[in-house]
């Protein structure tokens, strides 16, 4: 299960990468819905560690809300399963 999480993240982490450096080149983007699908599928601290690190998606809005609800519900799942 440790292994898959970080390979989730590893993985958003590059496709934000990716989509940085092709939004820089003017080239096809990775959409916003891919993006957020895989912030959602456990991705969060990749998405979160790329944007700081990539500068990417920092001021988008509504994306950056999106996001930032993806993170309360991980977040609040994993209190909740903490305090079972």
């Amino acid at each position: 299960m440790l292994a898959a999480l970080v390979a989730v993240n590893l993985w958003t982490f590059i496709v934000f990468g990716h989509d940085k450096a092709r939004a820089m080149a003017s080239g096809r983007r990775v959409s916003e819905a891919n993006l957020l699908a895989l912030a959602a599928i456990d991705g969060s601290p990749g998405a979160l560690l790329a944007r700081r690190v990539f500068r990417h998606k920092t001021r988008k809005q509504p994306f950056s809300a999106w996001l930032w609800g993806i993170v309360a519900v991980q977040t609040g799942a994993v209190v909740g399963l903490l305090l079972l």
